[in-house]
């Protein structure tokens, strides 16, 4: 008895914690971002008709191929399901009763605030403080997440070095002058699997580093309790590590989490490839594009601004507009960031609307 008291405790005390990180302090930073996004988005229009004119750009509307932007829609729809998939698998082992619909609606918001926070910081705290709704620890929420992660990640880096070996020629070609981002892309996603992945089997080798810092952080005044963050950070590797070796012993779980991965990260990729087709496009293969998106994504993350903005547009400008032809890369990167930027934004923000059953 005493011991669920303490977890109670616990619990009640790392939800007012996620409260705190959510909500209000947040709220005047939300709403810049939101600007932001607006302006940037308003920014491009202008930049499309001053460049491409408005007869042009309605020239091309009306040629579209409506057929790839269906397409284009089915795939972001795969991607979305594969993610929340991905949540829910985790979570439905440790909470049996936990429902899809849920782990869905607690994906959106992860990709809404994800959207409208820098480097994507906000949609974890979020995620897991919508999961403490339906009576999930923060804790349990949070390890769900970084097997999530972890799985995610290599399954993203493995296929796509598998890509671009097949393609190896074109791309090569196609990156010349942007090799050496592309291998600091790889080696950074590959540390941090391999950060997470030794939080769940040598913790002091992670403390012996993180401790340090955190101390570092308090003396400057960025961290106004270090003490705090230490023994929080203690408690998370704990938890973290009972829930690796409950992922190890779950190799048949893994294995799904993988497969599910490898096919949210191909839907990902191929909605370049459907704007490419939708506007007419055609002499550059889906597995040519794949590794080409890929890359893209890992400049995005690299990118402060929420969404990657400006930062993507002109990343895929870059390195699309000798494949696109002329006169439609403009348009082909407004598609792509609808598919992959402002749709998220728009059905995430829907989950935010009061049900009766939420109220």
């Amino acid at each position: 008895m005493l011991e669920n008291f303490k977890e109670e405790q616990e619990t009640k005390r790392e939800i007012e914690e996620l409260q705190q990180e959510v909500k209000p302090a947040n709220k005047k930073v939300i709403a810049f971002n939101f600007i932001l996004i607006l302006m940037i988005f308003i920014g491009l229009f202008i930049y499309m008709v001053k460049v491409d004119g408005m007869d042009n750009i309605k020239e091309l509307l009306y040629q579209v191929d409506y057929k790839w932007v269906i397409l284009g829609l089915v795939c972001l729809i795969i991607h979305w399901i594969c993610e929340a998939s991905n949540l829910h698998t985790p979570i439905k082992k440790m909470y049996p009763t936990q429902r899809f619909t849920n782990s869905f609606k607690v994906s959106m918001l992860g990709q809404l605030f994800n959207n409208i926070t820098p480097f994507s910081t906000g949609g974890q705290p979020m995620q897991a403080y919508e999961l403490t709704k339906t009576g999930k620890r923060v804790s349990d929420s949070l390890s769900a997440m970084a097997m999530k992660f972890i799985i995610t990640q290599t399954a993203l880096v493995v296929s796509t070095i598998l890509v671009v070996l097949f393609e190896f020629s074109f791309f090569a070609n196609l990156m010349q002058n942007y090799v050496w981002i592309a291998i600091v892309g790889f080696a950074v996603n590959i540390l941090a699997i391999i950060l997470v992945i030794l939080a769940g089997i040598k913790k002091k080798m992670i403390t012996f580093f993180t401790t340090p810092i955190i101390k570092l952080l308090g003396k400057i005044h960025i961290l106004k309790h270090p003490e705090d963050s230490i023994e929080k950070l203690d408690k998370s590797i704990d938890n973290f590590r009972e829930q690796f070796l409950f992922m190890k012993s779950e190799k048949k779980m893994v294995a799904k989490m993988f497969i599910t991965a490898v096919i949210q990260s191909f839907a990902y990729y191929s909605i370049t490839y459907m704007v490419y087709r939708a506007f007419g496009n055609s002499g550059i293969t889906f597995w040519q594009i794949i590794p080409t998106q890929a890359f893209l994504l890992l400049i995005m993350t690299f990118v402060p601004t929420p969404g990657s903005g400006l930062g993507a547009e002109g990343g895929f400008y870059l390195l699309f507009n000798s494949i696109f032809q002329q006169g439609t890369i403009n348009m082909s990167i407004l598609f792509w960031r609808i598919y992959t930027f402002y749709l998220p934004i728009i059905v995430g923000a829907l989950f935010l609307i009061p049900t009766r059953k939420s109220n």
